[in-house]
């Protein structure tokens, strides 16, 4: 890889499909002279250079070089704009750029994304412009004298706004950027138009590809264009007329299957059946279930958040509505006191063509601020599809009112919602997926959708996918933090009084800071290291600096001790009541690799004959048969391999790359048997055309006999301190009452709604399960009289990383009086053929075995790693019984 491409990839973290967009420039630009064009066959002659090299490019187009990059939406084609002048500063030295955006929204935010210090500065990491930043010269500002003063050497970004030259030029006219400075005696157009590095950059080039703006920008001669859009083509009347000059291509599917952007799903109701509903009942009802949608998104986002100490997301539902009098109509339903009890009446707002105006600023200010924490809005109703340059991340649910049909529907309503917030998938369905609420429109769609060029593959139904009831998001502090905010409040718990509740509030942001400081010491081996004096002593100095004493004696007057006493108590608790969990990061070097072991086919059992090329008939009534002859064409210089070599490389576990000579001798081995007894070459045909997958099934299961797994080397990181307990943070119903964990669920459907509690080993006083086994297990856990303490870790309390980038959160924690355990319960299917199970399986017992080798070295427990499969959970076990079956080594 070309070093400048490698280095831009790694300082702007580029996608796989950036960084082979800025491969392709590298190569076009090091086959082609970056120079003025001063003839049609000079741009001809480059041409031919780039068709050669990128067959997909049949015309630039233009009267200059200019190839396109067609990027789905959310990938990052402003990012990889920032690529591309960072590669043609640092390896060409080319330092002007002009960019056009097609609106002045877009106009606005590449203004903003190419400042430096911005949200997301498109040159952050890029030590170049760190020293030196460019220039950024904008439609507003370009007639100031002090630009035509610069340092050459300065590299200029030009920003203009297509929309507004096409108003300019309206009737023949100039744009202004066209006419005379009286500073220079030439116009800016004049004076970029003599540069001899100009390039051109065309953001959502297909918006005004063929504009009378873009033909006045042709003439400033750039040496090389280069376009990005997410939709390569426009639209003459009837006719979509693709681009000629693609030179990469990266749809949306491709998007979808790699985790860029959110999964594009629609939504509706069990057994629905629409015609049984009027046109207003069918519209109320899918608003109804969109705000049920919307709620219970909300509620997954903030848990999501919290549990990874992430910003919290505030989604807003996108209603699309038929015209500027229907999204009046239903802003007015919604603003009502009897639309859920007037909830949304200050969290909604309407964009139409009719507003104007003070109202219309407001409103796009509202629209533009739609990300922010301290938004308000959570319903946008909306009369036509959003435009391009709308680039917000929290639209999460569309109710789409207006009439269309519904390859206009899934292009037109997934469009702009499908951009992630934490720029990249969570493996939380509810945070990963943009959800259309079509109810009389589901079967159309999911028709749509089953079209191989669709982007749609999934459907919910409110009900079982999507609970009716609401909501809510709930924090779980370990009994032991409790057990001390009860131990430390003494007789203030009780008291009513300011002074009391000021007391309490100190005394809870000191535990709070001593858990902090504990969580930070990084030279104790164990919890019970807490008990030295000297540990302690640490913790107390630390906590006394953010509390000094003046302020504490003003307080609490003759409590003189509060600071220790707390301390104390804190890290008693600590040691006698949780479980020591020492702190390792453990990931694996690089991903598993397998393979296949040489062997011979075993074709003993394999017998078959000619499939006759007769069709019988049989008449129900008479049950009189007949038969119908034909002829099967085939192609008979098909090689026999590719028959079953085809159907063998669509097993997931094998590669045509890397496994090719294996399939080869094996397929070759089935072919030299079937001639052995077949003395007709047609015949072996025939066999091989109507038994493809059987025997490709056979050969297959052949070759899981001899494959093997590459060792799985780790890089392990054992740090001097211990996991400290975290806050729990779930969403449940927001009715539901905290159940018995003895008591089994009547419909085991749905208790990831609800939380248990009644525990008295648990570290937690409530738990969450996600399965009915996972009760039980709990019940076992209770039951065990050699168990100490159990409970569920939160995410991402150990630090067991199974691939590069995933991490492994075991289902249970268990401590006996001998022994440490984690415990996963999976499905009994996925035990052995399962390849992330496995991977899951190797991390944990490789991170047991360096847990053990720690504890072993400071007095502590063995580990170990039990993985049972979920039909085998039954109250009447032990955890000795279940590590008897169940350990792994």
């Amino acid at each position: 890889m070309n070093r400048f491409v490698k280095q831009i990839s790694s300082r702007l973290s580029l996608r796989d499909p950036q960084r082979e967009s800025l491969e392709i420039l590298a190569e076009v630009v090091d086959n082609i002279s970056l120079e003025k064009n001063t003839s049609s066959e000079q741009v001809q002659r480059k041409l031919n250079i780039i068709k050669n090299l990128f067959p997909s490019v049949e015309d630039f187009e233009r009267e200059f070089p200019s190839i396109c990059f067609a990027l789905a939406t959310g990938v990052g084609k402003t990012r990889l704009m920032g690529a591309f002048i960072s590669y043609l500063y640092m390896a060409k030295g080319i330092k002007n750029y002009f960019v056009l955006a097609p609106n002045l929204t877009i106009y606005e935010k590449l203004i903003q994304d190419f400042t430096p210090n911005t949200k997301k500065y498109v040159f952050k990491g890029i030590s170049q412009f760190a020293t030196k930043e460019p220039l950024i010269i904008t439609g507003e500002n370009y007639e100031e004298s002090a630009i035509w003063l610069l340092d050459p050497d300065t590299v200029k970004i030009n920003i203009f706004n297509i929309s507004k030259i096409n108003t300019e030029v309206r009737g023949g006219n100039s744009p202004r950027i066209k006419r005379l400075s009286e500073y220079l005696g030439e116009s800016y157009f004049d004076y970029l138009s003599s540069l001899p590095d100009l390039v051109l950059l065309m953001d959502e080039s297909h918006r005004y590809r063929a504009s009378a703006g873009v033909k006045a920008i042709n003439e400033l001669n750039p040496v090389l264009g280069l376009e990005l859009t997410a939709t390569p083509q426009v639209e003459k009347g009837q006719r979509t007329i693709p681009f000629k000059n693609v030179i990469y291509s990266f749809p949306l599917y491709m998007a979808m299957e790699k985790g860029y952007v959110k999964e594009p799903t629609v939504a509706t109701r069990e057994n629905f059946d629409a015609s049984n509903y009027s046109e207003d009942e069918l519209e109320q009802l899918k608003i109804s279930d969109g705000i049920l949608v919307h709620e219970e998104t909300k509620v997954e986002l903030e848990v999501y958040a919290r549990e990874n100490n992430l910003p919290v997301v505030k989604p807003f539902i996108l209603i699309v509505a038929q015209d500027t009098d229907h999204a009046e109509n239903l802003l007015n339903i919604i603003k009502s006191d009897e639309f859920f009890e007037g909830k949304y009446k200050d969290k909604v707002i309407t964009v139409h063509s009719k507003q104007s105006g003070e109202e219309k600023d407001e409103t796009i200010q509202e629209l533009l601020a739609l990300e922010a924490p301290n938004s308000n809005t959570e319903i946008v109703i909306h009369v036509n599809k959003l435009k391009e340059g709308w680039d917000v991340t929290n639209l999460y649910t569309i109710i789409p009112l207006r009439a269309a049909n519904s390859k206009t529907l899934v292009e037109q309503s997934i469009g702009r919602g499908l951009r992630l917030p934490y720029g990249k998938r969570t493996g939380v369905k509810a945070v990963d997926r943009l959800t259309i609420i079509a109810h009389d429109r589901f079967q159309e769609i999911i028709d749509e959708a089953n079209n191989p060029n669709s982007v749609i593959r999934k459907g919910v139904y409110i009900g079982k996918d999507v609970a009716k009831s609401k909501k809510k998001v709930v924090s779980v502090e370990s009994n032991v933090k409790q057990s001390i905010i009860q131990k430390i409040a003494g007789d203030d718990i009780n008291k009513d009084d300011e002074n009391a509740k000021q007391r309490m509030e100190i005394k809870r942001n000191i535990v709070q800071t001593t858990f902090k400081t504990i969580q930070n010491l990084n030279h104790i081996q164990t919890n019970k290291h807490l008990t030295k004096p000297e540990i302690k002593q640490q913790i107390i100095k630390e906590i006394k600096t953010l509390y000094p004493t003046g302020q504490m004696e003003l307080v609490f007057e003759d409590e003189t001790n509060v600071v220790e006493e707390i301390v104390e108590t804190v890290t008693d608790y600590i040691v006698e009541k949780t479980i020591d969990i020492p702190k390792i990061i453990l990931q694996p070097k690089s991903e598993i690799s397998w393979d296949f072991e040489d062997f011979d086919l075993d074709v003993s059992n394999i017998n078959l004959q000619p499939v006759t090329q007769d069709i019988l008939l049989q008449e129900l009534r008479t049950r009189q048969r007949d038969t119908l002859h034909f002829k099967v064409e085939v192609n008979e210089n098909e090689p026999l391999e590719n028959y079953i070599i085809s159907r063998l490389i669509d097993f997931d576990d094998i590669s045509y790359e890397e496994h090719a000579d294996l399939l080869y001798k094996l397929v070759n081995q089935l072919i030299a048997h079937l001639k052995s007894y077949l003395k007709d070459d047609n015949d072996v045909r025939n066999v091989l055309l109507y038994n493809q997958q059987l025997l490709a099934n056979n050969i297959h299961a052949q070759m899981l006999d001899h494959y093997v797994e590459s060792k799985v080397e780790y890089d392990v990181h054992v740090r001097s301190d211990f996991e400290v307990l975290k806050t729990n943070t779930y969403s449940m119903n927001i009715d539901e009452e905290v159940k018995d964990f003895r008591i089994p669920v009547e419909n085991p459907s749905s208790i990831k709604g609800m939380s248990f509690g009644g525990f008295s080993r648990c570290l937690y006083p409530i738990q969450k399960f996600d399965a009915e086994n996972e009760r039980r297990f709990a019940v076992i856990c209770e039951q065990d009289p050699k168990v100490k303490v159990w409970f569920k870790p939160a995410l991402n309390q150990l630090k067991i990383y199974y691939n590069q980038k995933q991490s492994y959160n075991p289902d249970f924690i268990v401590e006996t009086e001998d022994k440490k355990y984690l415990v996963e319960l999976k499905a009994a299917n996925k035990i052995d053929s399962d390849k992330e199970v496995e991977a899951k399986k190797h991390a944990a017992i490789e991170w047991c075995k360096y847990a053990t080798k720690h504890e072993m070295q400071n007095g502590g427990k063995e580990w170990v790693y039990l993985l049972i499969p979920h039909n085998d959970v039954n109250e009447n076990m032990t955890i000795a019984g279940l590590e008897a079956r169940y350990s792994r080594k």
